[in-house]
């Protein structure tokens, strides 16, 4: 088999059934499950023991002690012996034709030199796509070039890696934090390698209200370090201005939260004129986000 369909999941038990469905109805069944509970507390376990007793394709099933989304990707991604890596949450599912379009694609473009994997569409369950359609269609080009630059970073697509990128690119972990963007990885990753662009929605899901996406600012406020890491990705010069000003924000937010000084930050920052023009802005954003989060509380 070529391709793992890797699952972080945490107290999602009644949405795995859904994403199993999906999973049944594959055109094409060349491929592994495999299940990364992080630490839930709810009947994942017991889910995951029922679907494997009807299952027509492999199954595995890790349970680890919780640490976030990034630590269960990486307890998987360690493990993973398959070509190709589809990361898909739990509380989402994949069009009957998912599985064949990916190898279909991989067969094309897997002796293409410099490419780490392949980008298609998400949609949602109306059926409208999330965010741009890629100019051209199976463009190669980085995530940097199409996705941030290209000001689609808003958006989320299906992206599909070569397991041998993802394991030269962990996930890093800081102890304490259990969240930690997804694109920080991409975007290492993205200053080494290209994808395959590829206008084809294979992917269906939503934002949940309990989602780690719809709570993505208090996520960050509660894991500094790693948002601080991240925004020190998108300061970098191969980066937008407006992108850059924002990480630059970000790293001044973020840094106040994880406690450090304002001549510290200055003093770590790679980019110190940036961090220098941020740090009054960035300071007022911080003290109004540490305003509201009282108010929630």
């Amino acid at each position: 088999m070529k391709l793992t369909i890797l699952t972080p999941t945490y107290n999602r038990a009644y949405e795995l059934q859904k994403l199993y469905d999906s999973l049944k109805k594959q055109s094409v069944r060349d491929f592994i499950w495999m299940i990364v509970d992080d630490g839930s507390t709810d009947s994942t376990e017991d889910t995951v023991s029922e679907i494997q007793k009807s299952v027509v394709f492999p199954v595995f099933y890790i349970k680890k002690q919780n640490g976030g989304k990034h630590t269960a990707l990486n307890t998987g991604i360690r493990q993973i012996k398959t070509e190709l890596v589809f990361i898909v949450d739990s509380d989402d599912w994949l069009a009957e034709d998912a599985v064949e379009t990916v190898l279909r694609y991989h067969e094309r473009y897997k002796k293409k030199e410099g490419i780490c994997g392949y980008s298609f569409l998400r949609k949602f369950p109306d059926g409208s796509v999330n965010g741009k359609l890629f100019e051209p269609d199976e463009k190669i080009a980085s995530y940097i070039e199409v996705r941030i630059n290209g000001d689609d970073t808003y958006a989320d697509k299906a992206e599909i890696f070569f397991t041998a990128c993802l394991q030269e690119f962990p996930f890093p972990e800081y102890t304490g934090e259990r969240f930690l963007g997804e694109d920080l990885i991409w975007i290492r990753m993205a200053r080494k390698y290209n994808m395959v662009h590829i206008n084809k929605a294979i992917y269906i899901g939503n934002y949940m209200s309990n989602g780690l996406t719809r709570n993505r600012r208090r996520n960050n406020i509660n894991s500094p370090i790693g948002c601080m890491q991240r925004a020190c990705e998108f300061m970098q010069q191969d980066m937008k201005l407006k992108y850059r000003i924002k990480g630059g924000l970000q790293y001044i937010i973020y840094g106040k939260f994880a406690g450090f000084g304002l001549r510290d930050l200055l003093l770590k920052s790679h980019f110190r004129i940036l961090t220098a023009v941020c740090m009054g802005p960035g300071v007022l954003i911080y003290i109004k986000w540490k305003h509201d989060m009282r108010q929630d509380f």
